[in-house]
């Protein structure tokens, strides 16, 4: 039997409970349970004013941005549209159902605003991940670093040769935040090349060919994560060139240092984090062992002796060539003081059946050694091991969530509006 048809009829009271409408096994009720955000208002309370209109509750917005992490809405104006609909989002955001939710643009000022200078999603972050550490998910023990280029929102056909400079009339706040950053290690101080291309719209952008494919426009997302359960422990952007990733790697590991105690019995990483400062910096100023590949270039390609074909003996300090020989050092560094010359002597050299094959064009040869050298000898026993292969294995987790970060929440691209984009 067909049923009536349903006409929609007002009440003049209705009995409804927005909690009994959420289904108890939904994602929100979960992250309910442990979102804490009591500290928020007393965190934020210098950055307002004690006078006029009351401004939006904090915390709606922060409950707003985090359902629009959960559920990969990237767009503000949808996010408010969603939980102005979704009766699950009101009631986590505490709504009620005749709440009113904010405009979009709050979200924007508050970002370029308070929330910037109260540091407010860092502290936010930070409270999280205190509570994993207070739950046993974070043990300190094995970290893993990793970084994952970011593109830029800006168009790669409108970028402006970098000797040219900015046009005069480029203003905004773009490029009032790329000047500001133009001194710091992890941006414009990070390296003295210059880079090929500048976009006008998002000057503080690198312009990278990483991908080996067409350059474009990027930043640099940087992860430290405990590897027993893959925990962010902390993230850094940077400009999308090595160096600055580098810097992030030291600030992330010094800030769970100094924040949370933390001290990481290794790290791990791939050749991008093993040059030798880099690891004399883990092994001599932090004790960390170095589950590093180590970046290494002195492989010969013209078919003469390598380093690696010279044997050093550590004790009596000096390198024995392939012909038996010895190379010695006068302790004189060079190269900014990061590495020794090991030279053998000319008669040792003219004499030798081996010379076309170590030094044709020179009259003796010379070795290079790092002053950070038993650092990378360290991380190349390591890579050896099975500890080595294991760690190579579980760095693995940081692509992971990279993946989930760019696929999953869809932030593979920094969302910029229409009156960030405009000179």
């Amino acid at each position: 039997m067909m049923g009536p048809r349903q006409v929609e009829q007002g009440a003049l009271f209705y009995n409804f409970s927005i909690d009994a409408h959420v289904p108890a096994d939904h994602l929100l009720r979960s992250i309910d349970r442990f979102v804490d955000l009591s500290e928020l208002r007393r965190d934020l309370a210098p950055f307002y004013s004690s006078m006029g209109r009351p401004s939006v509750d904090p915390e709606l917005m922060i409950r707003m941005l985090i359902v629009g992490y959960c559920f990969g809405i990237r767009s503000e104006r949808r996010l408010c549209e969603e939980a102005h609909l979704n009766l699950a989002y009101r009631w986590f955001c505490r709504l009620g159902l005749d709440g009113d939710v904010p405009d979009h643009s709050t979200f924007s000022k508050n970002r370029h605003g308070r929330f910037r200078e109260s540091d407010l999603l860092r502290r936010v972050f930070e409270t999280v991940l205190q509570r994993c550490i207070a739950e046993g998910l974070v043990g300190g023990e094995g970290f893993a670093v990793d970084a994952s280029l970011i593109k830029a929102d800006a168009s790669r056909q409108n970028g402006i040769e970098c000797e040219k400079g900015l046009p005069p009339e480029a203003t905004g706040r773009a490029v009032q935040e790329y000047l500001a950053v133009l001194d710091d290690a992890a941006f414009g101080a990070a390296t003295e090349v210059t880079p090929k291309f500048i976009s006008p719209v998002d000057p503080a952008a690198r312009w990278t060919g990483a991908h080996g494919g067409q350059a474009f426009f990027a930043y640099s997302t940087n992860y430290l994560i405990d590897v027993d359960n893959a925990i962010i422990v902390d993230v850094e952007a940077t400009t999308a060139i090595r160096q600055g990733e580098v810097l992030a790697a030291k600030r992330m590991i010094e800030r769970s240092m100094e924040r949370f105690d933390l001290y990481p019995a290794r790290l791990m990483g791939d050749s991008a984090y093993g040059s030798a400062e880099m690891l004399g910096w883990l092994v001599h100023e932090h004790g960390i062992e170095p589950h590093v590949t180590v970046f290494d270039k002195s492989a010969r390609q013209d078919g003469t002796f390598s380093r690696d074909d010279f044997t050093y003996d550590q004790a009596r300090d000096f390198y024995l060539c392939p012909g038996g020989k010895k190379l010695t050092t006068t302790g004189t560094l060079v190269n900014d003081n990061a590495t020794m010359l090991y030279r053998a002597s000319k008669h040792d050299c003219a004499g030798c059946a081996l010379k076309l094959k170590c030094c044709p064009n020179t009259p003796a040869r010379k070795v290079p050694r790092s002053i950070h050298e038993g650092a990378r000898d360290m991380a190349r026993q390591i890579a050896k091991s099975w500890e080595g292969r294991t760690s190579r294995r579980l760095r693995k987790k940081v692509e992971m969530l990279f993946a989930h970060l760019k696929r999953i929440l869809k932030l593979d691209r920094p969302k910029t509006t229409r009156t960030e984009r405009c000179p």
